[in-house]
């Protein structure tokens, strides 16, 4: 039944002057606009001027250009009449596999945090003090020191880890050292807190170790920390002790702390082992990122942690720990059941589960490089030691009609079902990062398809 409407003036409201000269302005029972009716209404928002605008196009330009944008742009590609499954080259997480299914004792462990019932409550900034605890003895086995709970800082991920560093070391006019190629969110986070990044090379010639001449060359008196990755996304490679240690005495010399991203700690299968990097702390402070992301194959589980591996106590001294806990009182947690399976994920976890793992990486590495190594217009620099990634390099002399890599990459997903992500993303251009992180059976079809794509479109030779 609809509602009437009385025209007559709300009951105890007296007249104003204003309502006998404007009539239409008197309010009816059910009228509760409080805004003149006889002003005409103002573009896209009725009666209102909104004062505010586009969003922060910093934060757009930084979300466009992150990998996880840029690999849906090119799923977006896939032909979804196309009947063969997918085979998803393009980024790191393995759990879909159930060749790389986590640890039952990370899954029991998890469990039993929630059935009990502690682990619902808040978390201490900085993360709960057992789980701190927990990964202080975990890092300190590899370590000629000991860390303490309070070295340690528990994030919602790795990627909160990378936010908090960028934002801690964002002092006016300071910048910050970040490899190339390298993974991006170092570089979007920087920007959006207005630290500048500067970028070195890493040296497919010399394994992608760190071009640590021009580290020297970019550093200036305002430069506060360089990053490396290690074992590396995207190239593969595990850095040897002595690399690290030129690292470490380049830090030394310039004065600055190195970032060590290790979430692929022990992601290691070849020839050299991860060496973490502050076993060499007592030369330049280390700042450790790390996590369960990837050792445990649980992205989704969103624990990563920061430790301030530098035995001196120049961190600490600089006030710089004092800067990570008060960013974690302002920012999110990690989860705090997670955090509450944390010390026996990692007390449970069998020797037996990260040697099972790290085989069926070494054979899903070996047929990825197989593969590269039997397309023409792919070329491999170094064979993948470590992480779940390789880079190649694209020659688009030998292809006709491809524009670049992402061009490439878009194609091969429209036309193959094959997602594989473009080297622009990362710092350089017409090469490609391809993960090998997959079931090995989807891996070798999934190769075996880019190489019918490079052979379809491949340049006809000349007959001599």
């Amino acid at each position: 039944m609809p509602i009437r409407q009385s025209t007559q003036p709300i009951v105890g409201k007296k007249r104003t002057d204003d309502d006998l000269a404007f009539p239409s302005r008197t309010r009816t029972r059910h009228d509760t606009s409080l805004a003149p009716r006889h002003q005409p209404p103002m573009e896209n928002g009725g009666d209102a001027k909104w004062r505010f605008g586009a969003a922060n196009p910093a934060v757009q330009a930084s979300g466009r250009q992150s990998l996880r944008a840029l690999v849906t742009r090119v799923f977006d590609c896939v032909d979804r009449s196309d009947l063969r499954p997918v085979a998803p080259l393009g980024h790191g997480d393995p759990s879909a596999f159930a060749c790389f299914r986590t640890a039952a004792a990370a899954e029991e462990a998890v469990s039993a945090a929630v059935l009990s019932g502690k682990h619902n409550r808040y978390s201490s900034a900085g993360g709960v003090p057992d789980a701190r605890s927990a990964v202080a003895a975990y890092l300190s086995r590899e370590l000629p020191y000991e860390l303490s709970t309070g070295d340690v800082f528990l994030t919602a991920g790795c990627n909160h880890a990378i936010e908090i560093m960028m934002a801690v070391l964002a002092s006016p006019g300071a910048n910050v050292l970040v490899p190339r190629p390298g993974y991006p969110m170092y570089e979007a986070r920087a920007a959006l807190c207005g630290l500048e990044f500067r970028r070195f090379d890493l040296l497919p010639e010399k394994e992608w170790e760190v071009d640590l001449d021009g580290v020297e060359a970019l550093a200036d008196e305002n430069t506060v920390a360089m990053v490396i990755v290690n074992p590396n996304n995207p190239c593969g490679c595990v850095y040897s002790y002595d690399h690290l240690a030129k690292i470490a005495e380049t830090a030394r010399k310039l004065g600055i702390m190195v970032i060590s991203d290790e979430v692929y700690d022990h992601c290691a299968f070849g020839s050299k082992p991860f060496v973490p990097m502050g076993v060499l702390g007592e030369i330049a402070p280390v700042v450790t990122i790390g996590g369960i992301s990837k050792r445990w194959m649980v992205p989704g589980w969103r624990l990563g942690w920061i430790a301030a591996t530098d035995p001196k106590g120049v961190l600490r001294d600089k006030n710089v720990l004092q800067s990570i806990m008060s960013y974690c009182a302002i920012s999110v947690d990690a989860v705090t059941f997670v955090q509450g399976a944390l010390p026996q994920i990692l007390a449970n976890t069998d020797k037996a589960f990260f040697e099972k793992a790290m085989e069926v990486m070494r054979e899903a590495a070996e047929i990825c490089y197989r593969k590269v190594e039997g397309i023409e217009c792919i070329t491999c620099p170094h064979k993948p030691e470590g992480s779940m990634f390789v880079m190649v390099k694209l020659d688009l002399s030998c292809l006709d009609g491809i524009a670049d890599d992402v061009d490439f990459c878009t194609k091969v997903a429209r036309e193959e079902s094959v997602v594989i992500c473009p080297g622009s993303g990362l710092g350089m251009k017409n090469w490609l990062r391809i993960t090998f992180a997959v079931d090995p059976g989807l891996l070798e079809d999934g190769m075996e398809r880019v190489k019918s794509f490079c052979q379809r479109h491949g340049k006809a030779k000349e007959l001599k």
